[in-house]
């Protein structure tokens, strides 16, 4: 699952915006939210959903594949939008992304999903303490993940790991994820092009 905001100029990457600008911001996030998808949604060895905030945006925009299926976060604070999907998508393995990570790949994915064949959950770190991916088994408990997670911070990862009580995790590769100026320039330094 794709965990997305509708891209409004104005109401995504508000914190990279004040660094290089919201015109920028906004561009970067629609076509790094644009590559994500139609890389994700291209493989068949999963099936690619988007969850979308606002909740109106996921049957209007037109920025969603026609071979992912959209559907809305719902109420509530990050943990709680993230919380709903691993409850209500079909069963078996379940794995969230976010949209800031410009170099997310299908390898990742799969390794994502290979892990969760003998882990109870798996998880992509982010160098800010936070992380870009979270997958779970699902079967046969899924425990409150996401309770009490301070989220932005360099505790989120720490925080939610607290949370599996005992359950076996797998860590993929760190990723960046472009929240601000800093992480944008280092992003472009290494060759990346948005």
């Amino acid at each position: 699952m794709i965990f997305a905001k509708a891209p409004r100029l104005g109401t995504v990457k508000s914190r990279l915006g004040r660094d290089i600008g919201m015109v920028a911001a906004w561009a970067f996030y629609r076509r790094t939210l644009e590559s994500i998808s139609r890389c994700l949604s291209a493989d068949r060895r999963w099936r690619t959903w988007i969850a979308v905030t606002p909740d109106s945006a996921f049957r209007t925009a037109p920025f969603w594949p026609p071979t992912c299926r959209a559907v809305p976060q719902g109420p509530g604070d990050l943990g709680e939008r993230m919380w709903r999907p691993l409850l209500y998508l079909p069963p078996g393995p379940a794995v969230i992304v976010g949209t800031d990570i410009p170099d997310i790949q299908t390898s990742h994915i799969a390794a994502a999903f290979r892990a969760l064949g003998n882990r109870d959950a798996v998880f992509g770190p982010a160098r800010d303490g936070g992380y870009w991916l979270v997958g779970h088994r699902r079967r046969p408990r899924l425990p409150q993940l996401f309770t009490g997670v301070r989220w932005s911070t360099e505790h989120a990862l720490a925080d939610t790991l607290a949370n599996l009580d005992g359950q076996s995790v797998a860590l993929l590769e760190t990723l960046d994820d472009i929240d601000d100026g800093r992480a944008y320039e280092e992003w472009l330094s290494k060759g990346r092009n948005d």
